[in-house]
Parts: C-alpha cells; structure tokens; sequence
C-alpha cells in the first residue's frame, strides 16, 4: 500500500497494490503553470485509488478533455483526471506519495513548451506531443 499526502495533510492518499509504471514527465504549458515547473505523475486505476479528505479537492477543468485537482486548503497539485467515459485511471503527482514508489521518469512528453532554464539530461525518450 502506497500512501500520500498534500503540504498540509487536509488530503491524503492511498493506492491498493502497485502503481501502474510508466512514469511521465509532461513539459506542456498547462502543466508548467499549474505545478510551477513541469508535471510528474503516474497513472492509478481508480478502484485502486482512495481519497481521503476528498471534499477539501478543488477541481479545475483546463479543457473538455481534462479536469486537475488541487488542496483547496494549501494549493498542492495532486491530480491530473481524463474525463473520457470509461476511462479507468486518474494521473497521480508523483510528489505526492510519502514513501517509496519505485517509479522512474520513462518519457518526456511536449517537450517542445518546456521551460528554457532547465534541461532534461536523464535519457529518457522525448517526444514533441503526446
């Protein structure tokens, strides 16, 4: 069981069994402006998924496809969530979890919009879109 948890603990996490790897890194403007940096996340089925605290997850919906949860208490990243019907998974920031994950970043994706004062020196594919 993994667990997790936001900058002040309003929200936390915890992931029945084990993540579902890859990790990605996404450079896309939309994730740069609401992490700060660049997102890092990995997909959880959402029946492995529990929330607690879930009423303190503000939602913002950054486009038809894509709604992304915060800590409306302390403003923590916490979720990227596909809204496609049937769509079995919600995108997990990685920054979240409290132990280990054994995740590693396994693609850089929109590399393209990433930020012009850092590199990505890790090795691992990069691709222009998705």
């Amino acid at each position: 069981m993994l667990k997790g948890s936001c900058l002040c603990g309003a929200v936390s996490i915890e992931v029945a069994g084990e993540l579902e790897l890859p990790a990605e890194a996404c450079h896309c403007t939309m994730c740069r402006k609401q992490t700060g940096h660049f997102l890092a996340g990995v997909n959880v089925r959402r029946e492995a998924l529990t929330v607690h605290g879930a009423d303190k997850v503000a939602w913002f919906r950054s486009s038809e496809k894509v709604r992304r949860g915060f800590c409306s208490v302390c403003g923590s990243t916490l979720f990227w969530d596909p809204l496609i019907e049937d769509y079995k998974h919600t995108g997990v920031l990685l920054g979240l979890f409290d132990t280990p994950t054994g995740a590693h970043i396994s693609k850089h994706t929109f590399v393209g919009d990433k930020g012009d004062y850092y590199e990505i020196t890790d090795g691992a594919p990069q691709s222009e879109a998705y």
